[in-house]
């Protein structure tokens, strides 16, 4: 593609920030929004400002909303752009969310399972109603006293993997020192690009960080029949995680920190195939925070990428590998349907004169065609004309009961 250089914009380029600057702060008389404010009320955003944008910090995924001007896909792209200048020391351990302190925990496959379901803060049980009473302010909402277990609860589907069941994950290889993941046994996204066929840890990262709308579209397509997909929810939990690194120089754990992960299970029917015996299959997700919509579209769209694994035939967008992997990026997709707005000059004038000249031709080849077309109109006319003056007409005979001689009676 072509661009130029836009000359003698500084100015009104400088006037736009200075006026966004503005716009963005709204009245003076109203309280500035403050970081914490943020973070504490506008969470689920902030929740999804750090999945989308691959960086666990609150803090700057609270500044990147505020700056973004409550854009999250803008917020995102924020984020993203810091984290390429942070230094990498470490990767830390795979976390391990059967020990996750639990803030919400169900299944939709038991009702009874050990530990219980936990249903924590959700929108699942009240109406959509609007509440005019959070309009007025300093609302006060106690929260409800419960007992708290932090012992850690088997997952779900764990039950039917000890009958066998449900398809075994492969697990990691694990360095034999035990210390660090090294680069060759983990895909890295954020270091590779993207490589098609991707394996199962390359297509979750990139599921992992993808848009939620995006990922909720293709997970509401694979249901309604581009993808042959209706599972079921084996186990959605919420809750916190500890980050633990293996420093070479220590040669044992340190926990790090520790950080809120929703973790989506869900489980497939599958009939099975000459190698693969009749079984459940699961498509897995995992997001920062809580995040549930994303983790169980994302778990959705996990179980649909699989579909040549298990010989199936490949139906829909969301059983596409190149399709989705694409474009599942919010911040690549905004940025390529956004580069629009930049100057394009040279090549609109280009298409301007190439249009310009398909239309004379166009108007060049029309006059043609109706100038032999009046041509051969005034010729056949022509002719029709001589035919009408060369005929002659045909006599017409008397009849014969009707003679032309006088008939005469006979004189007595």
């Amino acid at each position: 593609m072509s661009y130029v250089a836009v000359k003698g914009g500084a100015k009104a380029i400088a006037n736009s920030e200075a006026l966004l600057q503005a716009q963005r702060r709204g009245e003076q008389t109203v309280p500035e929004l403050s970081l914490e404010q943020i973070k504490q009320q506008m969470a689920l955003a902030v929740d999804r400002v750090i999945s989308e944008g691959s960086l666990y910090d609150r803090d700057l995924a609270a500044l990147a909303i505020k700056q973004s001007w409550g854009d999250l896909v803008e917020a995102a792209f924020l984020l993203r752009a810091y984290r390429t200048t942070l230094p990498r020391f470490y990767y830390s351990q795979p976390v391990d969310t059967g020990q996750m302190q639990l803030q919400r925990r169900i299944s939709s496959i038991f009702k009874d399972l050990p530990g219980g379901q936990q249903l924590g803060a959700s929108f699942d049980y009240i109406h959509r109603l609007l509440d005019f009473k959070l309009a007025a302010e300093d609302n006060q909402f106690p929260a409800p006293e419960s007992e708290t277990d932090n012992q850690p609860v088997p997952r779900v589907v764990d039950v039917l993997g000890k009958e066998g069941l449900i398809q075994a994950e492969n697990p990691i290889q694990q360095p034999n020192n035990g210390a660090t993941q090294s680069e060759e046994n983990v895909f890295d996204l954020t270091r590779q690009p993207q490589q098609l066929p991707a394996g199962r840890d390359a297509r979750l990262q990139n599921l992992a960080r993808a848009d939620e709308g995006f990922l909720l579209s293709l997970a509401y397509s694979s249901q309604r029949g581009y993808g042959n997909s209706h599972p079921f929810a084996g186990e959605i939990r919420v809750g916190q995680v500890e980050v633990v690194i293996c420093p070479e120089e220590l040669g044992f754990e340190v926990a790090i920190a520790s950080i809120t992960l929703t973790e989506v299970q869900m489980v497939n029917q599958f009939k099975g195939s000459s190698a693969i015996p009749p079984q459940f299959t699961r498509g897995y997700g995992l997001t920062f925070g809580y995040n549930e919509r994303k983790a169980m579209a994302m778990a959705l769209v996990d179980r649909c990428l699989r579909a040549e694994e298990f010989g199936e035939t490949v139906q829909g967008p969301a059983q596409d590998e190149e399709f989705v992997l694409s474009h599942s990026d919010n911040v690549a997709a905004q940025g390529f349907v956004q580069h629009l707005k930049l100057p394009h000059y040279i090549d609109f004038q280009a298409e301007l004169n190439l249009v310009r000249k398909l239309r004379q031709e166009y108007q060049q080849s029309n006059q043609a065609t109706q100038s032999t077309e009046v041509e051969i109109k005034q010729a056949e006319n022509f002719d029709s004309a001589n035919i009408e003056n060369n005929s002659v007409p045909t006599p017409i005979s008397p009849p014969l009961d009707h003679p032309t001689t006088p008939h005469h009676s006979p004189t007595p």
